[in-house]
């Protein structure tokens, strides 16, 4: 006879289905301990609902590990949740502001990284269940017991049931890429002083592998906290080393000199101590003195103006190119050794730390999470934005359903929170498909309810089975599924509660019918393009930000620093939080359709290059920051002309790029090119320049970079 193959579940179905086999059981169990077992319906509806709530609702990332010490963590939470909605619910007034306050600040609470935000739809439903009558403050111990009960179990469900492996974390991904950067520098450092193809294929790797689109949700640095902030500098600064490590210009002679030499070698020390220094390690303060050192005398030895020609004395301008790239590079590996080791001591590192790039490396955590709500409180945030939408939904439906006495009122609310979504198509699209799912799943919970009478039994009976099923096939099959078997569900649970009639799916129609109209209203006047409008808004402000900071910064180079243009100045607070909120606007926009039931995004859309405009905002800063370190010298009138000359046009090519992302009602409508390609042929490297002004026109250079991948839409390497 053949070999008769085991069945195997698809893909697809794996993670629900591991996820809906812990829920289940869960569930299960605290339902049935408390309704059957202990003769205590109020607590068996709270242990049931707490389990679908944070672990089915909820989509808390991570592995079940750490999902369950972040349901530990939230526990005084929910306490406060049930206990709050206990008490607001003897007014619908009361009950109505509460929902308000409550959620707010559950969803702006997403500011704080993916678990808040993951875990926030879950807790809303926490303070939904007890803000419905009955005012029944004497229950509110058995309520607490229940939920207790639920999230314990669901605690224990989650760490001991399907184990799941964990991935690597950030800090071994930056662990790796900075291996990588040491690898380069020995290379780099050493004949034929050049990198294979095998190293490039591996920088690219390394340098994709700290993005955070390619980082699971529950290993990337987003937090408010010193170490998460340090993390993610540590990752953008290892990027930048690895790109400039790549980009490093050949030697002109094949000789790269003493200094240069001396730099890389220190350059790939510093990257092994920080690599070692993410492993656990000890801080990487001896390797980043004598690189500091390195690049003084490098820095000291560049100094001296360009030969004029070839009878002049001084170093030729290749070599002063070259010279610029270099320093640029230990800039870099100094700054991802510092960002490393405060991300991995905190406020008690070791190493140098300049407040300017690094403000935040002293401050505690209330002032850091003060500085991000503040980033955030704007009608400019998605996050504020999407706070101001759901908390103003959730209110109406539930007044709506606490003035006209709705029935099941919670379960218009429920599908309130479910399907809301941050633009006006997606609301409706999803609207439309769950208002098929739930006409079906009524009619079969008609029949079941027709066909089962009374016979408490079977409803016990099915629950379990109905629940593994549909907590498996929803999220594969998408929304319709999914509210047509809760539907479902949600009668299974109530005919074990209550004498049921075949009404009750008439009333679950009803109030998914009231909770989605409340949603689509609230998604069509509260900012219905979602993040579409505000990306290009806030990728628009970064870049009329940077141009002001490019303008004054190439203003003080050429001035030799008669003119001052600090990190504290309004400008580069500016460009930071416009970085901020481009940041969190880019991560919502790539989660979202194409608006308005367009097959497609807009022209705009599709090319622009989103994450190089962030990176040109980086890329900014930094090398805003790098070029104002004193001291400054007073460069020659021709060489500072030159500088603050292609500063200038720099700077008017971000404004044009800046207006066509974003154009206002005055914006020229002609047709302008948004690049100059007569810019790189219209530097005339004047005689005698210093090293400053190669390492000026590096930094022009490379955010012309930047712009044309803006403008092109291309994300190469």
């Amino acid at each position: 006879m053949g070999h008769v193959p085991s069945p195997r579940v698809p893909a697809a179905y794996a993670v629900p289905g591991r996820r809906a086999v812990r829920v289940t059981l869960v569930a299960a169990a605290g339902f049935y301990l408390f309704l059957y077992g202990l003769g205590r319906p109020v607590a068996a509806t709270y242990a049931l609902f707490a389990a679908v709530a944070l672990g089915g609702l909820a989509k808390i990332p991570g592995t079940g590990r750490q999902r369950a010490a972040t349901v530990v963590r939230l526990l005084p939470v929910c306490w406060l949740l049930v206990a709050v909605g206990t008490y607001l619910s003897v007014r619908t007034w009361s009950a109505v502001v509460g929902m308000l306050a409550v959620g707010f600040t559950l969803t702006f609470a997403a500011v704080g990284g993916p678990r808040p935000a993951g875990a926030a739809p879950g807790l809303q439903l926490l303070y939904i269940l007890p803000s419905f009558p009955p005012y029944a403050p004497g229950t509110l111990g058995e309520r607490l017991i229940g939920t207790t009960t639920g999230l314990v179990f669901l605690v224990a469900a989650e760490a001991l049931v399907f184990p799941e492996p964990s991935p690597p974390s950030y800090r071994e991904r930056a662990a790796h890429a900075a291996r990588t950067a040491a690898d380069c520098a020995t290379r780099l450092a050493a004949p034929p002083y050049a990198l294979t193809a095998a190293c490039l294929g591996a920088v690219r790797e390394r340098g994709s592998s700290l993005r955070s689109l390619t980082v699971p949700e529950a290993e990337r640095p987003a937090g408010p906290g010193v170490r998460d902030r340090a993390l993610a500098h540590t990752g953008l600064a290892l990027r930048t080393l690895l790109s400039r490590l790549a980009q490093l210009p050949a030697t002109p002679d094949g000789r790269p000199g003493p200094e240069v030499t001396a730099v890389l070698r220190a350059v790939a020390r510093l990257a092994t101590a920080t690599a070692a220094c993410l492993e656990k390690g000890p801080s990487p303060v001896a390797p980043y003195g004598r690189l500091a050192e390195a690049r003084a005398r490098l820095s000291a030895a560049s100094a001296a103006p360009a030969a004029a020609d070839d009878h002049t004395p001084g170093l030729p301008p290749a070599v002063l190119r070259r010279h610029a790239a270099v320093l640029e590079i230990a800039d870099a590996a100094l700054a991802s050794a510092t960002a490393a080791d405060v991300a991995v001591r905190g406020r008690h590192a070791a190493v140098e730390i300049a407040q300017g790039r690094f403000w935040y490396a002293r401050s505690r955590a209330p002032r850091l999470w003060w500085h991000r709500l503040q980033g955030h409180a704007g009608r400019r945030s998605v996050f504020f934005q999407n706070a101001v939408r759901l908390a103003l939904a959730l209110t109406a439906a539930r007044l709506v359903a606490g003035v006209d006495t709705l029935p099941h009122g919670f379960w218009a609310m429920l599908a309130t929170l479910t399907l809301t979504r941050t633009t006006m198509d997606e609301t409706w699209q999803t609207i439309r498909v769950a208002l098929a799912g739930t006409l079906a799943g009524a009619l079969l919970t008609a029949g079941i309810l027709s066909l089962a009478g009374t016979d408490a039994t079977v409803y016990a009976v099915v629950l379990p089975l109905w629940m593994l099923f549909g907590f498996t096939v929803g999220p594969v099959k998408g929304v319709g599924w999914a509210q047509g078997l809760f539907t479902v569900l949600v009668a299974l649970v109530f005919a074990q509660l209550t004498p049921p009639t075949w009404r009750l799916a008439e009333v679950r129609l009803l109030d998914v019918l009231v909770g989605s109209a409340i949603g689509a209203v609230f998604g069509l006047l509260a900012w219905p393009r979602g993040a579409h409008d505000e990306l290009r808004h806030a990728a628009a402000e970064l870049l009329r930000s940077a141009a002001e900071i490019v303008v004054a910064t190439g203003a003080s180079v050429a001035g030799g620093g008669a003119v001052v243009a600090s990190s504290g100045m309004p400008a580069h607070r500016s460009l930071q939080r416009a970085i901020i909120l481009a940041e969190s606007a880019y991560a919502q926009f790539q989660c979202e359709p194409a608006p308005f039931g367009g097959a497609a995004r807009r022209p705009a859309q599709r090319t622009v290059d989103w994450q190089a405009t962030l990176m040109a905002g980086h890329h900014t800063l930094w090398g805003s920051d790098r070029l104002l370190t004193p001291p400054l010298v007073r460069l020659a009138p021709a060489v500072a002309e030159s500088v603050s000359g292609l500063g200038e046009r720099v700077a008017g090519r971000m404004l044009l790029v800046s207006a066509a992302l974003d154009p206002g009602s005055d914006t020229p409508t002609g047709r302008l090119p948004l690049l100059d390609p007569a810019i790189e042929g219209a530097v005339t490297e004047p005689p005698g320049a210093p090293r400053m002004y190669y390492a000026t026109v590096s930094w022009l250079g490379s955010l012309m970079s930047d712009l044309t991948r803006i403008a092109h839409g291309r994300t190469g390497p």
